[in-house]
């Protein structure tokens, strides 16, 4: 019995998908929740599963096409892999001169393990004599065929592998390599474009003195993991505690722009900027103003952790009133983030750095940071702008404000 593979069920923000990987080829083994394919979206990759034990049929969608939610992608013959060969061995005993006539063709009959062995190793099972049964080509054939490649002068690319991998041009010593750019990186480019031409956009700029900050996580680091669970405190929930407590007084950088009408949230859905491997991507803490910073920094790890093994959900990137960026983990000094629309304002974090200041006219070092805020110019006055990165640096350099409130 075939049982259908299907793309998952998109979203409403995400149109379509592109099939990434398959993980398996026709003829495998599979076993039941083993992941066959990603399929990669404008956000986040989405794994596929197998729903039953049995061998992977027919690809419908191969690696690059594009599919829709719900679509289907392929099959699963239900059963085990050694089912597979007993249900050929009929129709070749039947007719084994077709069955060697089929191996002469571009689709030879051949043995799962022989098929992947072959793709693995570039070879063309068509030219390959098989010494199964009926013409079958078998493992042994595949590793006899290596051999006799491994010991011939290197052929000429396949043209089908060479579509399928990055085309490297070289003239002497200086190498090109072009490789099609993925929907993540594609989709980032986009917003950021869109952003830059749709938005009046502006950066408004200050500094703070994270002396007192420091010297709290120094001194309640040890007690705060063991308090909470081996969760750790870092600097980016006090941001987060700063940036909530900001947006309650000015609710304008909390805001977006819907066509002519401008919407309010009551609530403070915080982005957080991730690395990983596939780009940078934004998870949100959802009403983040409500959250302890136990409660953020253990969002913020979760969050990394997901980002890290490509488990992000869609759900948990979408939306987000205001966004956190820390280009100081990359030892950035300062820079202009880019409004994620329909977003009004961004905050920018940058690498501490010991610098000389006057303080009570003394010069001392202090531990400082530069702060930035791009903000959409439509929505939100210089003034309110200023006025709110001051708000975070104060209370950043008194924390105890967020306590008490003032």
């Amino acid at each position: 019995m075939a049982i259908e593979i299907k793309a998952p069920t998109f979203p409403e923000s995400v149109a379509d998908g592109t099939v990434a990987t398959w993980h398996k080829q026709p003829g495998d083994a599979v076993k039941r929740d083993e992941l066959i394919v990603d399929i990669e979206t404008d956000k986040v990759v989405l794994e596929v599963l197998a729903t039953a034990d049995g061998v992977l049929g027919d690809i419908v969608k191969g690696e690059g096409d594009t599919v829709l939610s719900d679509e289907v992608l392929g099959s699963i013959v239900e059963g085990g892999a050694a089912a597979a060969a007993p249900a050929a061995a009929p129709a070749q005993a039947a007719a084994p001169a077709a069955a060697a006539a089929d191996a002469g063709e571009d689709d030879p009959v051949a043995a799962p393990a022989a098929r992947k062995l072959a793709e693995e190793n570039g070879i063309d099972l068509a030219s390959v004599s098989g010494t199964g049964k009926g013409g079958r080509v078998t493992k042994e054939d595949v590793v006899a065929a290596v051999a006799n490649k491994k010991s011939a002068p290197a052929p000429a690319a396949k043209p089908a592998a060479a579509a399928a991998a990055p085309v490297v041009t070289a003239a002497g010593d200086r190498t090109e390599k072009r490789v099609p750019m993925t929907r993540l990186r594609a989709k980032i480019a986009e917003r950021l474009v869109e952003a830059q031409s749709n938005m009046a956009m502006l950066t408004t700029f200050n500094e703070v003195d994270m002396t007192e900050v420091m010297a709290l996580r120094s001194k309640y680091k040890d007690l705060f993991e063991k308090t909470h669970n081996g969760v750790r405190l870092g600097f980016m929930s006090f941001f987060v505690k700063a940036a909530t407590e900001a947006l309650k007084r000015f609710p304008a950088v909390n805001a977006s722009i819907d066509g002519n009408d401008i919407v309010y949230h009551g609530y403070a859905d915080v982005g957080v900027a991730v690395s990983s491997d596939r780009g940078l991507v934004v998870p949100v803490l959802r009403n983040a103003e409500s959250m302890s910073l136990a409660e953020i920094e253990n969002g913020i790890a979760t969050f990394g952790k997901k980002a890290r093994d490509g488990k992000l959900a869609i759900e948990e990137m979408t939306g987000g009133t205001f966004t956190i960026t820390n280009g100081g983990t990359f030892g950035s000094m300062m820079s202009t983030p880019i409004v994620n629309p329909p977003q009004a304002a961004i905050l920018g974090m940058h690498n501490i750095i010991q610098r000389p200041m006057a303080i009570n006219g003394q010069v001392v070092i202090r531990p400082m940071m530069y702060l930035a805020l791009s903000y959409d110019h439509r929505l939100i006055d210089g003034k309110e702008a200023v006025t709110f990165l001051v708000t975070i640096k104060n209370l950043l350099e008194d924390p105890s404000r967020l306590l008490l409130d003032i």
